[in-house]
C-alpha cells in the first residue's frame, strides 16, 4: 500500500502532518539570527598593542617577531600577517580556516602569546596586548558630537571611553569595539630649560612620580594577633594614588641648599590631555568622537542594534549639555529593507503563482490545493535552516523566492494529473487520486532526486564561496524534499476531499476563450514535433549549434565575484606625501567633506572624517572618510546611486596637487573587503633587506602598469618617509661620566613619551605620561635644549656626544607568515574576470629576482582554495544525476535524453546576463543550477509519459506525441508560473536589488529558453537516444530471455 494511498484514505492525518509542519516552521523563524550575510569570512584573531614612541621597525623587531616565533601549533590556522606602524601601534592578524571555532582559536592564540610576553619590551607588557575576535566589518559607527560646541574632541574621546564604551560593549550581541579618539591621561609635559635651571633630568621626574603617585597596604592599629584587652581597631590609610592635576604638580622632585622646594609644577606644565594625539575624528566637520561596534558570531544583528539603541537611550539621560548621538554609518536600514524587500518579492511571487494556476487549471478549489502547499512548505524550510544553524540572510530569503516557483511545480504536476484522470476516465476525485499518484509518483521522487543532485554539490564548496553557495544549496534541498513530500502525502488528500466530480472543462466565457486557443496551441505543438522528427537529423544539428553556441557565450561572460550593492555608504580615503602632518591631512579632510556636503548635499546625510588613520595604514598622512547616503527612496535617479556618487568625488579630486583621494562603494560583502580583484603578498624570502624587496616591489609595480589586462595595481602599504637616526658616541659618553640607561630615558621621555603609572579619575583607572613640550622636539636643532647629569653632578648637553642623520626608513612594516612582505592589490581590467587577472600577475611574478617570493592572501587564497574544486564538483553532479535518472527509468540509455536539455536553459540564462550586462558571478552559477534542475524537471515529466506509452506498445513516435499532448498544459503552467514568480526579482530596485536582479536574469531567461526549446527536442532526443542505443521494451527484454 503506497503512502500516497494511506494519507488518500486518512485526510485528517494528512492535515495534521502539514499543521504540525507549520508549527515547527512557525516557532523557529523568532529563533532564527538576522543579518546581512552569514559570516563569510574566515575567523580571524587580531593581537594588537601600541609601543609608544617606538618606530615601525623598533615595534616590528621588538614585539612582532618574538610574538610571530611563538605562534606555531595553531590548529587550521591559515596565514598570519602582521603591520607595524610608526606611530607604535602593531597589529597581527591570524586567519584560520572557515569554519575552525573562533573561541577555540583564540585561546590557543592566548596560551602562545603567552609563551612570548617574558621577550617583549617591558613598556608594551605594562600596557597590556589585547587579544579580539576580529570581524572585518563594522555593524554601526556610533558618533557624539558637542552642538554648542562646549566640549573639544578630546573631551568626548575621554567622556566616551569613560561613560559610553563600557555599558554598549556589555550589550548582548555587541562582539568587540574600536574607539575614535582616546580617554585622558594626566600629561606632564617637561621644559628642557626649566629642568637645565634647577640641574634636573627626564629621569628624576620619573623617579618622582614612581615614589609619590603610589597606593601603599598600610595594615591596621589593633590588628590581630592583638595584645589582650585591646580597645582599638582602624584601618590605616597611608599613601594612595593621586587624584587631580594639582595633585601632581605637587610633587616634590628635590630641596634646594637654601631650603627652596623644587615641584613638578617648576618644570613642567601638568594637564589631563588624550592618551594618544594620533587620530581625531570629523562629524560634518564638527570635531567628534566615535565607536565602531562589531557583530559578535551568531548574533542577530536587528535584536542587537534595537539593544545598542535602546543602552544609549538611557546613557542620553545623563549625558553633558549640548552632546548629542549620531549614526555615521548603520548596516541595519541595509538589511532590513533588503529582506523587506525580498518579503515583498515571496508574497507577489506566491499571489502570481496563484493567479497562472487559476488561468490554467480554471477551477477555484483545484487552485488552492497547491496554494495551501506553499506555506507548509516554506515554513518547514525554516525550521530546517534553524536545525542546521543557518540563519535569516538575503542568499537564504533568495533562495525561498526560488524554492515557491520549484515548489508550486510538484502540487501542480499532482493536482492537474488527477483532473485529467477524473475527466478522461469518469473516475470519483478519490479514485482518481489514487489512480493518478500510482503514474507519478515515480516522476516525482525522480525530479526530487535529480534536483538534490543539481543543488548538494554546491554545498560541498570550501572557502567563503562555499558559504554562499551552501546557503542557496541547502535552502532549496530542503525546500525541495518538503515539497515532494506535502505532494505525496497532503496533496492526494485534498484531491480526494475538495475536488467535484465531473469534468471540468469549460466552454463558454473567458475560460472557454482560453480553452479553444490552448487546443488549438496544442494541436500546432503536435505538428511541430512532428516535423522535427521528420527533420531529425536537421534538428540535432540545429541542438549540435546551439550548444556550441552555448560554450562560445560562456567564454565571453565577465568573471565576477559578487555584484556591486549600492548600500547607502561611501568609503574614501586620503593619503598624503610621506612625511605629511596630521594638521595638513585634517585641512584637506576637511576640504573633502565640505565639496561633499556642499555639492551632494541632497543625497548626503553625513560626511564622518577621521585623520590619522585609513584602510592602508596608520600615521599623520593618513586620512579616511565615511559619507552615509539619504534613503533609497529620496534617490531613485541612476545619477544618485552610491557608485556614481562615488565616481563624481574621484573624479572631482582627481588631479589634487596635495593629496591623492580615493572615494570607493564598498563592496558587497564588507568583511570579504575588496572582492573584485586580486590581493597578495611579496616576501623577502632569501632576507635580502628592505631595499631590495622595495626595488622588487616597484618593478612588480612597473610591469603590472604596462599590462592591459590589469588595472588599479597599488601597493596596500605607506611609502618610506625622511627619518632621523641619532648616533651616540658611547665611549664620549663613558669618558663624560654619563651612563647609558640614562641617555635611553632622556631620549624616550624627551622625544617620544613615557608611561610612568596610573591614577584614579571618576572611578577609572588612567594613565600618567611624561613628555617634552611640544616645541622642544619640533626640529633637529631642539635636541640640543636637552641636558643630562654626569657622574659629579654636571649637566652635560646632548650634542656633546650625540649626533644625528637624515635617511629613509619605512613607515609601516609588513610580514606575512613570518617574512618581511609588501601587500599588492589590484583588479582586473574592463573585460577581463579575475581569473585573468591572477593568470597576468603569475607572468609578471615569474620574472622576481631570486630570494622574492610571493604568497596569495585575503580572497585570492580563498579563490585559489576552491577554484580548483568547481570542474571536479559538477562532473560529479552529473554522475549522480546519471545515476538517479537510470534507477528512476530502469535503462542505462533513456537518461542521455533528459540531459541533452541542459544547454539549451543555459543559452537563456546567458544571453540575459550578457544582454543586461552583468557577470558570472556567484547569484548567476546559482541561477543556472536552479534553470538546469527545472529543465531537467521537465524532461523528466515528458520522458516519464512517453516511456509509459511505449511500454504499452506504442511507436516511438506515437509514445512521445502523446506524451508531449498530455504534459504541454503542465509543463507551460509549472514553467509560466515559476517565471512569473520570479520575475519580480529580474526587475528590482532599492535596497540589496544588485543581487535579485542577478539571479532573476539568469533564471527567467534560462526558463524561457528551457521550456520554449526543450517541449520540441525533448521528444526528438527521446526517439533519436532510444533507436541510437536499439532500446527494447521491458516486456520484449522479459521475452527475450
Amino acid at each position: 500500500m503506497s503512502l500516497s494511498r494511506f494519507f488518500i484514505d486518512r485526510p485528517v492525518f494528512a492535515w495534521v502532518i502539514g499543521l504540525i509542519i507549520m508549527l515547527v516552521g512557525g516557532v523557529s523563524i523568532f529563533r532564527l539570527p538576522i543579518a546581512q550575510y552569514p559570516s563569510i569570512a574566515p575567523p580571524q584573531i587580531a593581537i594588537s598593542v601600541t609601543y609608544p614612541g617606538a618606530s615601525a621597525d623598533t615595534v616590528n623587531d621588538t614585539v612582532v617577531r618574538p610574538i610571530l616565533q611563538q605562534m606555531f601549533g595553531l590548529d587550521h590556522l591559515e596565514y598570519i600577517s602582521a603591520q607595524s606602524y610608526a606611530s607604535g601601534q602593531m597589529e597581527i592578524d591570524l586567519t584560520f580556516a572557515q569554519g575552525t571555532n573562533p573561541d577555540i582559536a583564540q585561546v590557543q592564540v592566548q596560551n602562545k602569546l603567552q609563551l612570548a610576553q617574558p621577550r617583549l619590551p617591558q613598556e608594551v607588557t605594562a600596557q597590556g596586548l589585547s587579544i579580539t575576535k576580529a570581524v572585518k566589518n563594522f555593524m554601526m559607527v556610533i558618533a557624539f558630537i558637542s552642538t554648542d560646541n562646549s566640549m573639544s574632541g578630546a573631551d568626548i574621546a575621554d567622556y566616551v571611553a569613560s561613560n559610553i564604551s563600557d555599558p554598549l560593549s556589555r550589550v548582548t550581541g555587541v562582539g568587540d569595539h574600536t574607539l575614535f579618539g582616546a580617554e585622558y591621561a594626566m600629561r606632564i609635559w617637561l621644559d628642557p630649560s626649566r629642568l637645565y635651571k634647577y640641574g634636573l633630568t627626564v629621569g628624576d621626574v620619573q623617579t618622582a612620580i614612581q615614589t609619590q603617585n603610589i597606593q601603599v597596604s598600610s595594615g591596621e592599629l589593633g590588628g590581630v594577633p592583638a595584645v589582650k584587652g585591646a580597645r582599638l581597631d582602624a584601618t590605616i590609610i597611608g599613601p594612595t594614588r593621586l587624584h587631580s592635576p594639582e595633585e601632581f604638580e605637587k610633587i616634590l622632585l628635590k630641596v634646594q641648599q637654601d631650603g627652596s622646594q623644587v615641584r613638578i609644577r617648576d618644570v613642567a606644565r601638568v594637564e589631563l590631555g588624550p592618551q594618544t594625539y594620533n587620530t581625531h575624528s570629523f562629524y560634518n566637520n564638527m570635531p567628534a568622537s566615535g565607536m565602531a561596534l562589531k557583530l559578535a558570531p551568531g548574533a542577530n544583528q536587528l535584536q542587537t542594534e534595537t539593544a545598542v539603541r535602546e543602552q544609549i537611550k538611557e546613557l542620553e539621560q545623563f549625558f553633558p549639555p549640548g552632546l548629542k548621538t549620531v549614526y555615521p554609518l548603520d548596516t541595519e536600514p541595509f538589511i532590513v529593507l533588503s529582506i523587506k524587500d525580498v518579503i515583498i518579492t515571496l508574497i507577489e511571487a506566491i499571489a502570481l503563482v496563484f493567479l497562472v494556476m487559476l488561468v490554467f487549471l480554471q477551477n477555484f478549489r483545484a487552485t488552492l490545493i497547491p496554494t495551501i502547499a506553499v506555506p507548509v512548505v516554506l515554513l518547514g524550510t525554516f525550521g530546517i535552516l534553524a536545525v542546521l544553524g543557518f540563519s535569516i540572510n538575503t542568499l537564504t530569503m533568495l533562495a525561498m523566492v526560488l524554492a515557491v516557483g520549484l515548489l508550486v511545480d510538484d502540487a501542480i504536476v499532482v493536482v492537474e494529473n488527477v483532473e485529467r484522470v477524473m475527466t478522461e476516465k469518469k473516475l470519483s476525485p478519490r479514485d482518481a487520486a489514487r489512480q493518478s499518484m500510482d503514474e507519478i509518483s515515480g516522476a516525482l521522487v525522480g525530479i526530487v532526486l535529480v534536483l538534490t543532485a543539481v543543488f548538494l554539490p554546491m554545498a560541498a564548496f570550501g572557502g567563503s564561496t562555499g558559504v554562499i553557495y551552501r546557503q542557496f544549496s541547502i535552502t532549496i534541498v530542503a525546500a525541495m524534499w518538503l515539497s515532494v513530500l506535502v505532494a505525496m502525502v497532503m496533496t492526494p488528500a485534498l484531491c480526494a476531499t475538495m475536488l467535484k466530480p465531473g469534468t471540468h472543462e469549460k466552454t463558454t466565457g473567458a475560460a472557454g476563450w482560453f480553452n479553444r486557443h490552448f487546443t488549438r496551441l496544442t494541436n500546432g505543438y503536435q505538428k511541430g514535433v512532428t516535423r522535427v522528427l521528420g527533420h531529425a537529423g536537421l534538428s540535432m544539428l540545429v541542438f549540435v549549434l546551439i550548444t556550441a553556441g552555448v560554450g562560445w557565450l560562456f567564454m565571453r561572460l565577465p568573471g565576477g565575484f559578487l555584484p556591486d550593492e549600492d548600500q547607502a555608504l561611501i568609503f574614501g580615503q586620503v593619503t598624503m606625501p610621506a612625511g605629511a602632518t596630521l594638521e595638513e591631512t585634517a585641512a584637506v579632510n576637511r576640504k573633502v567633506a565640505d565639496y561633499i556636503l556642499r555639492t551632494e548635499g541632497k543625497n548626503v546625510e553625513s560626511v564622518y572624517s577621521m585623520n590619522g588613520f585609513n584602510f592602508a595604514g596608520q600615521g599623520q598622512s593618513a586620512g579616511a572618510f565615511f559619507i552615509r547616503l539619504k534613503d533609497w527612496d529620496e534617490r531613485p535617479a541612476a545619477s544618485q546611486t552610491s557608485a556614481a556618487i562615488a565616481m563624481r568625488i574621484m573624479m572631482h579630486f582627481w588631479m589634487d596637487p596635495v593629496a591623492q583621494i580615493f572615494a570607493i562603494n564598498p563592496p558587497a560583502v564588507l568583511e570579504l573587503g575588496n572582492a573584485t580583484g586580486f590581493d597578495l603578498e611579496l616576501e623577502d624570502r632569501g632576507h635580502l633587506g628592505h631595499a631590495k624587496l622595495l626595488e622588487a616591489r616597484n618593478m612588480v609595480l612597473g610591469m603590472a602598469a604596462k599590462d592591459h589586462r590589469l588595472t588599479a595595481v597599488r601597493p596596500n602599504g605607506m611609502e618610506d618617509a625622511p627619518q632621523f637616526h641619532l648616533n651616540v658616541d658611547r665611549e664620549k659618553a663613558n669618558a663624560l661620566g654619563i651612563t647609558i640607561a640614562d641617555i635611553n630615558t632622556t631620549i624616550e621621555g624627551a622625544l617620544g613619551s613615557i608611561y610612568v603609572n596610573q591614577f584614579l579619575r571618576d572611578d577609572r583607572v588612567k594613565q600618567v605620561y611624561i613628555q617634552g613640550e611640544p616645541d622642544a622636539r619640533m626640529i633637529p636643532d631642539d635636541l640640543n635644549r636637552w641636558y643630562i647629569r654626569n657622574l659629579t653632578g654636571g649637566m652635560v648637553p646632548f650634542n656633546a656626544f650625540v649626533s644625528g642623520e637624515w635617511i629613509m626608513g619605512p613607515q609601516k612594516v609588513e610580514d606575512y607568515n613570518g617574512l618581511n612582505a609588501f601587500e599588492i592589490l589590484g583588479q582586473p581590467a574592463a573585460g577581463y574576470s579575475s581569473g585573468d587577472s591572477i593568470a597576468a600577475m603569475k607572468d609578471i611574478l615569474a620574472k622576481l629576482p631570486k630570494g622574492i617570493g610571493y604568497e596569495w592572501t585575503g580572497l585570492s587564497f580563498e579563490q585559489m582554495a576552491s577554484g580548483a574544486s568547481t570542474g571536479p564538483l559538477y562532473a560529479l553532479a552529473m554522475i549522480v544525476i546519471l545515476f538517479c535518472l537510470a534507477a528512476l527509468y530502469e535503462s542505462w540509455a533513456i537518461p542521455f535524453a533528459v540531459l541533452l536539455v541542459i544547454p539549451l536553459g543555459v543559452l537563456g540564462a546567458i544571453v540575459a546576463t550578457l544582454g543586461r550586462g552583468l557577470a558570472n558571478d556567484v547569484y548567476f552559477q546559482v541561477g543556472l543550477l536552479t534553470t538546469v534542475g527545472l529543465a531537467v524537471k521537465n524532461a523528466i515529466l515528458i520522458v516519464e509519459f512517453a516511456k509509459a506509452f511505449f511500454e504499452n506498445g506504442a511507436t516511438l513516435e506515437e509514445a512521445v506525441l502523446e506524451a508531449g499532448r498530455e504534459r504541454l498544459r503542465p509543463i507551460l503552467m509549472t514553467s509560466i508560473a515559476f517565471v512569473v514568480g520570479v520575475f519580480p526579482l529580474a526587475i528590482a530596485t532599492g535596497a540589496g536589488s544588485a543581487a535579485r536582479i542577478a539571479i532573476g536574469t539568469a533564471v527567467v531567461g534560462g526558463m524561457v529558453t528551457a521550456t520554449l526549446l526543450a517541449v520540441y527536442f525533448v521528444p526528438l532526443f527521446f526517439v533519436v537516444v532510444l533507436r541510437l542505443f536499439r532500446v527494447q521494451r521491458m516486456s520484449e527484454r522479459a521475452k527475450g530471455e
